[in-house]
């Protein structure tokens, strides 16, 4: 049985600033939208929908530690920065809701790809450059045309 690879202490200062970042989203989105601000326009189920599931969508792969999961999360987290900064111009009246936003956004989007690049380096994963699927796809074309051209010749 094979240990666990330990996380170093930069990994885990991100894995930290990750985390900040994500579970004050989490606490923070329901508290604002629901409760110290809510949107009349909107139904709750809307709004539920669009702010508040899609930081659920990361949950259990964040609970089970994947750096996968950490780096596609940051596609979630672009959501709140869209958000967030569209608010800084049309929502001056929740302007501390807002930067807490952006700050909980901009820590889980650092936090979240250091993490992943990091942990993922520890745990020896790596994800192949397109270069790198060229020249193998290139090379195996090159092999097969001069394995054709051999049996014309045979």
């Amino acid at each position: 049985m094979t240990s666990p690879v330990v996380k170093s202490a930069i990994t885990k200062r991100f894995q930290r600033f990750a985390l900040f970042g994500y579970v004050g989203l989490l606490l923070l989105m329901p508290l604002w939208l629901f409760v110290l601000a809510p949107r009349d326009d909107y139904s709750n189920g809307f709004v539920f929908a669009v702010y508040i599931l899609p930081l659920l969508l990361p949950l259990k792969g964040i609970i089970q530690d994947k750096p996968y999961t950490y780096a596609w999360a940051n596609f979630v987290v672009m959501i709140y920065f869209i958000h967030g900064l569209t608010l800084l111009w049309v929502a001056q009246d929740e302007l501390g809701y807002v930067l807490l936003e952006l700050l909980f956004a901009t820590s889980m989007f650092i936090g979240c790809t250091y993490y992943a690049r990091h942990r993922g380096q520890e745990l020896g994963l790596k994800i192949r450059k397109l270069k790198d699927d060229l020249a193998d796809e290139k090379a195996a074309h090159s092999q097969s045309a001069a394995d054709a051209e051999d049996e014309k010749q045979a």
